[in-house]
């Protein structure tokens, strides 16, 4: 391996060791599909499985190696959205990252620090991933409105969501609240405990060798308890949540992808208090298909549902067939992408 700079190595430090054993790029997702992406001389490839202020680990044939991109490919690069991110895979040559393919699937966010006046930059949390497990907890944190939201952003990049509602066993009746979310979502919900073992073997389903999930949902949630339930082992850090308000403490502080021994890979990110969406209205009519059917049947095709005549979403609104939240929460995520879209907050 060759020698990373000091910098990397003080980044890097007290992470998971390298591993050593050798991997079958197979089981890490690679398929002929990329492999017909390649271009003439790329012979080495590699899945970028964390990520830090320039400095990358990357999931090669034969262990974790660290890496440096090229000047050229960061100075060819528009935004940061097209540097490498957990999950994407990359050619490289001596431990230096030369391309970025091209994406499958990204699951994105308004970066932190975007200036208001300013389009947004984007956030690339997660590439290359097939499932999306949204975590949310079933104490003070579950929020029907968020879980909308969050939908919206993961549709959008592609991928597909699975709901997980975790510490069932703190919870009277776990069923009722999945059942109140799978009545929104159009997507599978699961009502799970790792401390009591419950609905646990739901994982199987969507961790299989090749697969990748990525875990979102707020802090505290329980989204290192499940990778380390996964790992087998204390791979993440955790924390208990406050005491006052059922919040979480901040545990995980960098993206991180897992190779399970399980089989399947999983990528932990760091919690997020507010989801600042990024083109999450590439995802709303899926989120909230019963308004969008709704309004193909609206008079006029721009109809903002607000004000307007023959405005069929108010009229279900007006006739209590369409849940007054619900609509709501479809206009208040219209309203968070438009402001996005001209440089607001």
């Amino acid at each position: 391996m060759a020698t990373a700079c000091a910098g990397w190595r003080h980044l890097l430090e007290g992470l998971q060791m390298q591993m050593q054993m050798q991997i079958k790029l197979d089981d890490l997702g690679w398929d002929e599909d990329l492999a017909a992406g390649l271009k003439a001389g790329e012979a080495a490839v590699a899945r970028v499985s964390r990520a830090y202020k320039g400095a990358y680990m990357l999931l090669t044939a034969s262990g974790e190696i660290a890496a440096e991109i090229t000047g050229k490919l960061r100075h060819a690069a528009v935004s940061s959205a097209e540097l490498p991110a957990v999950g994407d895979w990359v050619a490289y040559r001596d431990s230096t990252i030369t391309r970025v393919l091209d994406r499958r699937t990204k699951l994105s966010r308004l970066a932190a620090g975007s200036r208001p006046g300013e389009p947004g930059r984007e956030q690339v949390m997660a590439a290359n991933i097939d499932t999306v497990f949204l975590v949310s907890s079933l104490n003070q944190e579950f929020n029907l409105r968020r879980i909308e939201r969050y939908l919206s952003a993961i549709r959008a990049g592609g991928a597909e969501p699975v709901i997980l509602l975790t510490k069932a066993e703190c919870c009277e009746d776990p069923q009722r609240y999945a059942d109140e979310a799978a009545a929104v979502a159009a997507c599978p919900v699961h009502a799970l405990s790792v401390h009591a073992g419950l609905n646990l073997e739901i994982f199987g389903d969507y961790l299989k060798p090749g697969r990748t999930a990525v875990l979102v949902g707020s802090s505290g949630v329980g989204k290192s308890t499940i990778v380390n339930w996964l790992m087998e082992r204390q791979a993440a850090a955790t924390a208990s949540t406050r005491d006052k308000d059922d919040k979480g403490r901040h545990t995980t502080t960098y993206r991180h992808l897992f190779v399970l021994p399980g089989g399947g890979l999983l990528i932990d990110t760091p919690g997020i208090r507010e989801l600042r969406l990024w083109e999450a209205d590439a995802g709303r009519d899926e989120s909230f298909d019963d308004i969008a059917a709704l309004a193909r049947d609206c008079r006029f095709s721009d109809c903002r549902h607000k004000v307007e005549p023959g405005c069929a979403v108010r009229q279900a609104l007006t006739d209590g067939a369409l849940d007054e939240a619900r609509y709501l929460s479809y206009l208040k995520l219209g309203e968070t992408v438009e402001r996005q879209r001209h440089g607001k907050r």
